[in-house]
């Protein structure tokens, strides 16, 4: 099987995010702006600061990817905070990220950090928390901690900004998916034995395979944990792999991504071992490649996500389908798995250039097998790329 795909291998282009805060700054300005139905609530108005404490937000502003930090944004300064372990690193990252000058580094113990951030706030009466971030305990924390300041919850003031990558964020995504499509190749030479000598495999075996492969082309990590589904376990949508071996004529649902500094890939193949499905079986293959087509031909500019939901569940639906198809169409893709854009029923949102976001329609029916395919695109001027580039080939 010939695999078209991205280079695995090179140097990645500086990552610099110069820019990116002021960019929030007017963000807290005016509040983040109207909510889109079915998008990210911004929150209850204006506030003078916004504390960071999502570690993907974090790194997305600063560069810093360490497991413990803070950091606060006003509307003329910016103060990370983080302990001992990551002194030098975080120094390091600033500058390499080209916000050194930018950012101000206090490295200390917990009340020394609060104590920084507090101090940061002089004339700030208005102080935003990340809702989706902080625990209500945290809450309870902060509010003590920066008291007499009126504490807002606010929601995707970052990532609203994150949903439109650039070139060397894009560049990181395509390195990630030609990662998953180099060893998606490696392990389909497995699935191809099925049958033959020896022991077949199992979907522990194979999700191992793939994650061991991924690794070796160049992966810092998966993306998420591995879903290897077959035969009766391909009609769960988030199957966990299972020591259940791999048989002839088995659907066989493969859910994986790689990450490559720090940055995700998405992708969804499903195989019938042993040659082309038969039956009820061959309906749902064709039908589900059918619309996830119409999805993928649906994407681009200026185009509202929920269309593209739209565009592939209408072949399903036609299909007589409607009940198994139980998941939103996609989602964004980027430094989370899961982020802006949603793609599913109802969605406002609207695709831009730079948007990276999977659609993967699915059809599972208990008794018969699922069957999902699912590739991640780019938004471009004109319409969308793929990043995804494993053949759609169903028979193995």
């Amino acid at each position: 099987m010939t695999v078209p795909s991205h280079s695995t291998a090179g140097p990645l282009p500086p990552l610099l995010v110069t820019g990116r805060l002021d960019r929030l700054r007017a963000r807290l300005e005016d509040g983040g702006g109207p909510a889109p139905a079915g998008g990210p609530d911004p929150g209850p108005g204006p506030v003078d600061a916004l504390l960071v404490t999502a570690p993907a937000n974090i790194r997305w502003l600063t560069g810093f990817t360490g497991s413990a930090g803070l950091l606060l944004v006003t509307g003329g300064t910016a103060v990370l905070t983080t302990d001992g372990r990551y002194r030098s690193q975080a120094g390091e990252q600033l500058a390499a990220a080209g916000v050194s000058g930018a950012v101000e580094l206090v490295v200390g113990g917990v009340a020394a950090q609060r104590d920084a951030l507090a101090g940061a706030l002089a004339g700030a009466s208005r102080v935003g928390l990340e809702a989706d971030h902080v625990t209500w305990s945290a809450v309870r924390t902060w509010e003590e901690a920066l008291a007499p300041r009126d504490l807002r919850p606010t929601r995707g003031l970052v990532e609203r900004l994150r949903a439109v990558k650039d070139e060397a964020e894009l560049v990181r995504m395509a390195r990630a998916a030609a990662v998953a499509d180099a060893a998606l190749a490696t392990v389909t030479e497995r699935l191809a034995a099925v049958g033959g000598a020896g022991p077949a495999p199992t979907e522990t075996e194979v999700a191992a395979a793939l994650d061991h492969a991924m690794r070796a082309h160049g992966a810092e990590d998966r993306a998420f944990e591995t879903i290897v589904a077959s035969g009766p376990n391909s009609a769960k949508p988030h199957a966990r792999p299972t020591g259940r071996s791999l048989a002839p004529g088995d659907p066989v649902v493969v859910d994986f991504g790689a990450t490559v500094d720090g940055y995700r890939s998405d992708m969804t193949r499903t195989f019938c071992l042993g040659g082309e499905p038969t039956g009820e079986l061959a309906r749902v293959f064709a039908v589900v490649a059918e619309a996830q087509r119409a999805g993928v031909a649906a994407v681009g500019p200026g185009v509202v996500a929920g269309d593209v939901d739209r565009a592939s569940r209408d072949v399903v639906v036609a299909a007589g389908w409607a009940e198994r198809f139980e998941h939103g169409t996609g989602h964004g893709v980027g430094l989370d798995i899961h982020e802006a854009p949603s793609v599913g029923p109802g969605s406002t949102a609207i695709l831009e250039p730079g948007s990276v976001v999977t659609v993967e329609p699915g059809v599972y029916l208990p008794g018969v097998g699922g069957v999902r395919i699912e590739d991640t695109l780019v938004v471009t001027e004109h319409g969308s790329r793929p990043l995804t580039l494993f053949p759609k080939e169903v028979a193995v």
